[in-house]
């Protein structure tokens, strides 16, 4: 099955949002077995729209839209599927008494436009919205098959997945073997690097298939078979993942989609371990991305952001000479590293102290260039652990590539332990 995505919307081609709802519907529609083809952004134009749509079905099984279903007169997705389909439109009782309900419960008197959320087209399924008010519609028409889907991703996310999914299943897919999926996650290594190594598994296109994709400062692999049940699709999936860690053990830290913070906090909480954390360039980062963790109170005593030289100097006893004078080895070095995850260890009182320094960019500091960067471990008992970096990239990339390639040398340090 091939599938096109049409995002509605004139604030998506301003650049005044960012359409992460395609990125979304990619990912799980083909872990379901259904292939996104095509993306197209179309504006809040009746004409565009029908356009749009005349082409997705000369290419694509399944169309799912996106946006275009609210309350004001510029929301005209239904209204051009309609007369693309040559369908009447009518109002789906239950969406309406939703919407009145909404504004009753709130004493708020309801404007007449906020009918235009109930519309369905004629011989379509309406799709609940559980978390918004602009209905749904699911249409299936001459072997094609319709999806439309509110914008707002907290509306889409879960229309998708409580309406969507279910009536692809019964729709469109009902001889097809379901897909199991398995997310392995990977740091201190880049998608290049990694699929250099997995390249024979790769192009095999064996069963299972194996498809990797980067974020910043991780590269997470999806493994996916079809199966006639669970337990057959779990012995693949061992078996292939099985593979994969012989080649890559010392980068995979989870087979599930969790970032590596998160694997850090679990493991570090089972362990009874704490840390804390001197950060300059990445200004918290380090320290944000851990305690978004539910359970990291356990473990993280706490940090400063000594961004300055004075605060380094003042809170973190780092020497005045190290940081001041022409022979001065300067805030990016390692020997300011190496003090500050030493003094932040102590201070905390932990088993570890993490330190940050470098230069973010765009410009030069201390006549080091940007994406210099130096991460220091200093273990309770051990040696401090230094690291340099040279990190390409804009100013958040440094930083968010630092607290990833600090955080994978913990890892590394916990999973030795452990």
């Amino acid at each position: 099955m091939k599938a096109e995505i049409i995002a509605v919307g004139t604030e998506l081609l301003l650049g005044q949002i960012v359409n992460t709802n395609a990125r979304y519907l990619s990912r799980e529609l083909a872990a379901i077995g259904i292939d996104v083809y095509f993306q197209t952004v179309v504006g809040d134009n009746l004409n565009r729209l029908s356009e749009a749509i005349r082409i997705a079905q000369g290419r694509a099984d399944v169309i799912l839209f996106s946006g275009g279903i609210g309350p004001t007169q510029d929301d005209l997705t239904k209204d051009a599927l309609a007369a693309v389909l040559n369908r009447k439109l009518h109002i789906d009782r239950m969406a309406m008494d939703k919407i009145e309900s909404f504004f009753r419960d709130r004493n708020v008197d309801m404007t007449e436009n906020n009918r235009r959320q109930a519309i369905v087209i004629d011989g379509g399924t309406p799709l609940a919205n559980e978390t918004g008010l602009a209905a749904g519609n699911a249409i299936s028409d001459n072997d094609k098959y319709y999806i439309v889907m509110p914008g707002p991703p907290k509306e889409l996310i879960p229309m998708f997945e409580q309406e969507v999914k279910p009536w692809l299943f019964q729709h469109v897919l009902t001889e097809e073997m379901p897909i199991y999926s398995r997310m392995l996650k990977f740091a201190g290594i880049g998608e290049s690097a990694l699929e250099d190594r997995l390249l024979d598994l790769i192009d095999a296109q064996t069963d299972p298939t194996i498809a990797p994709y980067a974020s910043e400062g991780e590269v997470t692999v999806r493994v996916s078979t079809k199966a006639a049940s669970e337990g057959e699709a779990m012995l693949k999936l061992d078996a292939m993942e099985a593979q994969i860690r012989e080649r890559l053990t010392e980068h995979l830290y989870a087979n599930e989609d969790v970032p590596i913070e998160y694997t850090i906090v679990t493991m570090m909480s089972d362990m009874g371990l704490t840390l804390s954390a001197a950060e300059s360039c990445t200004g918290g980062l380090v320290m944000q991305s851990l305690t978004s963790v539910p359970g990291s109170a356990s473990m993280l005593k706490g940090g400063i952001v000594c961004y300055s030289n004075e605060i380094k100097e003042k809170l973190l006893n780092v020497p005045h000479d190290y940081l001041e004078g022409e022979e001065a080895p300067g805030a990016v070095s390692p020997e300011v590293a190496k003090v500050l995850a030493e003094q932040i260890r102590m201070i905390g009182d932990a088993d570890f102290g993490l330190a940050v320094t470098g230069v973010a960019g765009p410009g030069y500091s201390e006549r080091k260039p940007p994406g210099l960067v130096f991460i220091a471990l200093a273990e309770r008992g051990k040696e401090t652990e230094i690291h340099e970096l040279r990190i390409n990239g804009n100013r958040e990339t440094v930083r968010i590539r630092s607290a990833k390639a600090i955080l994978y040398r913990l890892w590394q340090k916990l999973v030795a332990m452990d």
